[in-house]
């Protein structure tokens, strides 16, 4: 994909990508949730690459917190329900250009970033409004893959699949 050549930071949503989109809450009323691992070894296999990746996301969730610290996330921007102000602030702090962002959302708050991003994406299970206006509809669903599949996609769009490959004696 031509676009994904240019791509030097991915910005994922959470809720809905990143997870299921379920909320789960213990009986003491603490939030639970469950994040893809495959995803996070993609988030890995970015960051190795050179690419940068963020989180944006129209909640607050402490289980974000300790997943993005987990994965070395520096920019992690929550309770955002308007996105587009928070991502013309991380182009500002970036000095990117919207065509070297990727980003993959799933419901309408998504929308005007991912018009704006150079790549847009969205999982399988995303909103049809989205997958109206998007570059890519992953065969994944939110919190099934959808960020790594996102992810191959850029990593072999700039040839560096080949060499994740190697690290794994393929």
């Amino acid at each position: 994909m031509n676009k994904a050549r240019a791509i030097k930071l991915v910005l994922l949503d959470v809720d809905g990508v990143m997870t299921d989109g379920s909320i789960t809450y213990d009986e003491g009323g603490k939030e639970i949730k469950s994040f893809n691992v495959r995803d996070g070894a993609a988030i890995k296999w970015l960051q190795n690459a050179g690419i940068e990746v963020a989180v944006l996301s129209g909640r607050k969730s402490r289980a974000l917190e300790v997943r993005a610290k987990e994965l070395g996330l520096k920019r992690v921007f929550q309770s955002q329900i308007y996105k587009l102000p928070a991502f013309e602030q991380l182009l500002a702090d970036t000095r990117l250009s919207p065509r070297e962002v990727a980003c993959i959302g799933d419901d309408l708050h998504d929308l005007s970033i991912l018009k704006r991003a150079g790549l847009s994406g969205c999982p399988a299970d995303a909103v049809p409004e989205l997958k109206k206006v998007v570059d890519y509809i992953c065969q994944a669903k939110g919190g099934r893959g959808a960020v790594r599949e996102f992810a191959e996609i850029i990593l072999k769009s700039q040839g560096q699949w080949k060499a994740i490959l190697k690290k794994f004696d393929l």
